[in-house]
């Protein structure tokens, strides 16, 4: 079978809500290209953070909503939801900064509790930094398996309802004589990706509870075929990169799509060292191995994933890098031939050889079984079938299945433009998970999510910041020019409107130990954008002390040494 550290090392993404069951890697691969990217979880080391900052739960209710017929049958019971928290910079009047974990364990966000902007900000402002984990991830699960009935209760609705229920009654250990609950304490919500639309939402239904939220790269458009996931990548990649990757991927639909030859398709197989892999899609999808790469990029070096330069480097260079790979030149030359690249024979031959033989020592090397269908295989409904409460793996499948979409798709890229990816991958490919871990065979219900703004969404302090070159960017409100529908906006301190220039996914939450810090490091760009967010939301926290003190004013109680007189 597949090696499974060697998958996760080529695709940067080492959450721990895979590791409890060992998948085929066509399932596993699936899960991990479509979750958002985990590059940002700080590197583990020698320390473990759990001792430093030691996990509390608090009792919420399993369901929130016993007025709508989605979560039927209603439960009345209540679940444990994980946090942690660090107070050290905590002074009266300080607000709680929480970040929303998102679509992994708490335990992998720890990190920002010492380093990044969540610290930054607790600093800044004299508040308590808090990591909430969200439902159905970590430990925080309601159910007792993940039966597809049991995975009702999980949606964002319910899951905004428990952030909102623990600003609401959270009592910190050591601090349990201080009222540190919303509204008599001021709270600040952070989230990235799919956690950063999360906080956009929070800030829009519960106004009263947080007073303010951050946004960055906050996927708030849910899309079903979301194909324009590979625009950004498209028009900032490398250019001679880029070129050879729709031509060769061009050449490999041209044979499965166009010519459909039983001959050539195995001679293509074969040639990438693929022939026992049954199914076109399955073959195609493990080619754009490469591809997945581009989110992991980070600023930091240490968290930064260099897949993406590695292979892109490879397959431009201008030598055949793979001795290996020398005795399929004529191979290769014959399928750009049949693919429709005859006039490109001589250009294209190096750079498919450079793929062929990259993709072999970083993916293809890694699946020992004789059998490749064992590895890549996408269609056989055994894999998905394990639904006990190991299988944490289902649970963000389960989001985008029901609500979210964004499957990452090359069939839908206008017909007039090369794609990226094989167009063999589609809807029908790429919702394989859907239909046999869920039995959900319709697209998922985006007018859900929709329905709070997409890329329209606009509150008082609800700040949006994005990365420009971010993959996720044409579902965010930083969507132009990717998506006519997205509108540009003038930024203020009451609605911040930030676009990082040149950076991938929410780049401005991680962070450096004074001691890592050089001339270089972190760039300006993020030390400049994070002190924009320190100043805007010590900002927010002026306009909450002065309308407490207004409040505060308004209930005093009349006496006799009262100035003012009751009408």
């Amino acid at each position: 079978m597949v090696k499974l550290s060697t998958l996760c090392a080529l695709l940067g993404l080492v959450g721990a809500s895979f590791a409890a069951t060992r998948l085929n890697a066509a399932v596993e691969r699936r899960v991990r290209r479509t979750t958002f990217p985990r590059h940002e979880l700080l590197r583990r080391d020698d320390t473990d953070l759990s001792l430093l900052y030691p996990a509390y739960n608090l009792s919420v209710p399993i369901d929130h909503f016993f007025n709508d017929s989605l979560y039927e049958s209603h439960v009345h019971g209540r679940f444990n939801l994980r946090y942690w928290f660090d107070a050290q910079f905590y002074k009266d009047g300080g607000p709680v900064i929480v970040l929303q974990s998102g679509e992994t364990s708490g335990e992998d966000r720890l990190g920002f509790l010492q380093k990044g902007l969540l610290h930054q900000l607790a600093q800044h402002t004299h508040g308590i930094a808090v990591v909430l984990e969200h439902r159905y991830y970590g430990t925080s699960f309601p159910v007792p398996d993940l039966t597809t009935e049991n995975m009702r209760f999980l949606t964002t609705d319910q899951a905004l309802a428990d952030e909102a229920f623990f600003a609401q009654n959270v009592k910190f250990h050591g601090l349990e004589h201080l009222d540190l609950t919303a509204p008599n304490t001021a709270y600040i919500g952070y989230g990235g990706s799919y956690a950063g639309a999360f906080n956009a939402f929070l800030r829009k239904l519960y106004p009263d509870v947080f007073w303010g939220t951050i946004s960055s790269s906050g996927v708030t458009e849910a899309i079903w075929d979301y194909w324009a996931y590979f625009e950004p990548i498209r028009f900032y990649a490398d250019k001679t990169c880029i070129e050879y990757t729709q031509k060769i991927t061009h050449v490999v639909d041209n044979i499965l799509i166009s010519l459909k030859d039983p001959a050539t398709t195995a001679e293509l197989k074969g040639a990438w060292g693929l022939a026992n892999v049954t199914h076109d899609a399955d073959f195609a999808q493990v080619l754009a191995s490469g591809l997945d790469s581009w989110q992991g990029k980070n600023w930091d070096p240490a968290l930064n994933d260099p897949t993406w330069d590695d292979w892109c480097n490879i397959i431009k260079n201008t030598s055949v890098v793979y001795s290996h790979t020398a005795g399929l030149k004529p191979t290769v030359q014959d399928l750009l031939k049949k693919g429709g690249y005859n006039s490109e024979v001589n250009s294209l031959t190096t750079p498919f050889l450079n793929w062929i033989g990259w993709l072999y020592e970083n993916v293809v090397s890694s699946c020992t079984d004789v059998d490749q269908d064992n590895c890549w295989n996408s269609y056989n409904p055994d894999n998905y079938a394990r639904d006990d409460i190991t299988a944490t793996w289902r649970s963000w499948p389960y989001q985008f299945c029901t609500q979210w979409g964004y499957l990452q798709t090359g069939s839908g890229v206008p017909a007039n433009q090369l794609p990226l990816i094989s167009r063999t991958n589609d809807i029908a490919f790429e919702s394989l998970i859907c239909k046999y871990a869920f039995n959900i065979t319709t697209p998922a219900n985006v007018d859900a999510i929709n329905k709070y703004g997409g890329f329209g969404i606009s509150y008082p302090r609800l700040a949006i910041v994005d990365g420009d070159w971010d993959p996720w960017r044409p579902a965010t409100p930083h969507a132009s020019p990717f998506n006519s529908t997205a509108k540009n906006r003038t930024s203020t301190v009451e609605e911040p409107f930030l676009l990082i220039g040149g950076a991938v996914h929410h780049w401005d939450e991680n962070g450096l130990f004074p001691n890592e810090t050089t001339a270089s490091l972190p760039p300006k760009t993020i030390t400049g954008v994070q002190g924009q967010e320190i100043r805007f939301v010590e900002h927010w926290m002026r306009e909450w002390k002065r309308e407490k003190a207004v409040k505060e004013r308004q209930v005093k109680p009349f006496g006799p040494h009262s100035k003012q007189k009751p009408l």
